[in-house]
């Protein structure tokens, strides 16, 4: 639950913080997933685990949607602690449904198992 906090916490103010540096919508959310899953990455990695990102399957997507919707309360001039707290509460929402219903993130076609080897399509 704590990781879910701090992927919130991290993805709004990544993105707030690069809106005020001046940089474009897109590239704003993008810095705020980054925030947010770099630190659990550098976390994950210190402690000699696999990060969480690359073995679980919501936790870049909860990131990138605090992120645009902070972005989104920036742009439309909404932006203040109840946006922060609703963009924070969205991603920690998605995090949390995510881990106890088992959700994952689609995977490529090309990358699920078929009877023990890698199906390639042609």
């Amino acid at each position: 639950m704590l990781d879910a906090v701090g992927l919130s916490t991290f993805a709004v103010i990544g993105a707030s913080k690069a809106l005020d540096a001046g940089l474009a919508v897109v590239p704003a959310m993008l810095l705020g997933v980054i925030t947010a899953v770099g630190g659990g990455t550098i976390r994950d990695t210190l402690v000699g685990r696999i990060p969480t990102v690359l073995r679980t399957g919501l936790y870049a997507i909860p990131a990138l949607v605090g992120a645009a919707v902070t972005v989104a309360t920036v742009e439309t001039g909404l932006y203040g602690l109840p946006a922060e707290l609703g963009a924070a509460a969205a991603c920690f929402l998605i995090r949390m449904l995510g881990l106890h219903f088992g959700l994952n993130a689609p995977e490529p076609p090309e990358t699920r198992p078929s009877g023990g080897r890698t199906r390639r399509r042609k």
